[in-house]
């Protein structure tokens, strides 16, 4: 006589980088000692972002984000990467550090937004101002910064550049 026998379980896999990863860049750009160029968007302060397309460099994306038609932007070096998986996909950004501008360069610079004003603001403001995720890695950037070294986030976990990524 057959025995019944129970369906085997099915299995939930997590949706891990079935779609390629969004790849962004971030531009850090210190005005004086204490302020940095920030975009404002109707209302919404952030570092000024844009999205490096295929066969792009992430420094060639930088420059894209900002024109300046004075010529006075130099990005000078990455200094973090902030790597995080989502549901469907991986988003990395880079965040690049640009030389230091006056504040007569910096309202020379056009976002690639035509809505969205570039202003300078004191660090500490802004910082009062982000989304918890862009506080962070804005201290982390400041930090690598000063430090001369690039800083990697991983899922919310700071490591030097050169540390192995996790396997999951």
């Amino acid at each position: 006589m057959p025995t019944a026998t129970a369906p085997a379980p099915r299995r939930r896999t997590p949706y891990e980088n079935w779609r390629p990863p969004v790849i962004g860049v971030s531009l850090l750009v210190p005005v004086g000692a204490d302020s940095i160029t920030v975009i404002d968007l109707r209302g919404m302060l952030m570092l000024p972002v844009g999205c490096v397309h295929d066969g792009q460099t992430p420094k060639e994306a930088g420059y894209r984000t900002l024109a300046d038609p004075g010529g006075h932007l130099r990005i000078l070096r990455r200094v973090t990467i902030d790597c995080v998986q989502t549901r469907r996909r991986k988003v990395i950004t880079h965040v690049f550090a640009a030389a230091p501008m006056t504040r007569e360069a910096v309202t020379g610079l056009v976002y690639r937004d035509p809505r969205a004003t570039v202003r300078v603001m004191p660090t500490l403001q802004f910082l009062d101002r982000a989304w918890p995720s862009g506080r962070g890695r804005l201290v982390v950037s400041l930090q690598a910064l000063a430090t001369g070294e690039t800083a990697r986030i991983d899922d919310g976990i700071v490591r030097p550049a050169s540390a192995p990524a996790l396997s999951a």
